[in-house]
C-alpha cells in the first residue's frame, strides 16, 4: 500500500512537471545594437554639436590665458637677462631679479588658472556626457524592448556589449533577428528637419604655459 502511493506521488509529480514545461513558452532571441542606437540618435547628434560649441569656446579661452600667460613668460626673460647683465649695477641687478620673481609667481597663479580652467571644463562636460548617455540609454532600451515584445520575443540581447576579453558578447546572429534598424528607424521619426549632422563628441580644451628652466608648481 505505502509503495501504491509513493508511485501515485511519483507520477503526479512528473505530471506536474510536464504541465510546468509545456507552459513555458518557446525562446524566441531578438538582438539590437545599442551602440549604434545610442550615436545615431538625433538627441544623441544634437547633444554632440552643443559640446561642440562649448569646447569651441572654452579652447578659445584656453588661447586668451595662454597667450596672457606667454606674454607674462617674455616679460620674466627680459628681466631675468636683466638681473644678469653684467654692466648693471648691483642695486639695478636686485631690482630686475625682483620683479623676475614676481613676474614669475604671476606665471605660476596663471598657469594653475590654465589648469583648473581645463579641469573643470573636462569634469563638466563629462557629467554632462554621462548624464545624458545614461537617460539616452534608459530611452532607447525602453524603446527596444516594446518593440521586441511586439515581435513576440523572449529575450532581447545586446550584441554591441563587450565581453571579458572585448568582444562582443554574440559571435554570430542571424540578420533576422536583428532589429537594431527597426529600434532606430523609430527612435528618429520624430527628428526636426534641421537637426545637425552627426559629429563625434568634443574632448576638453587642452594647453599650457612653459617658462624656460622652470617647472610649474602644482
Amino acid at each position: 500500500m505505502k509503495k501504491s502511493i509513493q508511485t501515485l506521488i511519483a507520477i503526479a509529480a512528473l505530471g506536474a512537471l510536464a504541465v510546468s514545461a509545456r507552459a513555458q513558452p518557446a525562446i524566441k532571441l531578438l538582438v539590437v545594437d545599442m551602440a549604434k542606437i545610442y550615436d545615431n540618435h538625433f538627441k544623441t547628434v544634437e547633444q554632440n554639436a552643443k559640446i561642440q560649441a562649448d569646447d569651441q569656446k572654452a579652447q578659445e579661452e584656453v588661447d586668451k590665458m595662454n597667450k596672457e600667460g606667454n606674454a607674462l613668460v617674455e616679460e620674466y626673460k627680459a628681466l631675468n637677462d636683466q638681473s644678469n647683465n653684467p654692466t648693471l649695477t648691483s642695486e639695478a641687478k636686485g631690482k630686475a631679479q625682483e620683479a623676475a620673481q614676481k613676474k614669475l609667481e604671476a606665471i605660476q597663479v596663471k598657469q594653475r588658472e590654465v589648469q583648473g580652467f581645463i579641469q573643470n571644463t573636462r569634469n563638466s562636460l563629462g557629467q554632462r556626457l554621462n548624464t545624458f548617455r545614461s537617460l539616452m540609454l534608459e530611452e532607447i532600451s525602453k524603446l527596444a524592448s516594446d518593440i521586441a515584445k511586439r515581435k513576440g520575443a523572449t529575450l532581447l540581447m545586446d550584441k554591441a556589449g563587450p565581453s571579458g576579453i572585448g568582444i562582443s558578447n554574440l559571435i554570430y546572429t542571424d540578420p533576422a533577428y536583428d532589429i537594431t534598424e527597426e529600434v532606430l528607424k523609430e527612435i528618429n521619426k520624430d527628428r526636426p528637419a534641421n537637426a545637425p549632422a552627426a559629429a563625434p563628441a568634443a574632448a576638453a580644451p587642452a594647453g599650457g604655459i612653459t617658462v624656460p628652466g622652470i617647472s610649474p608648481k602644482k
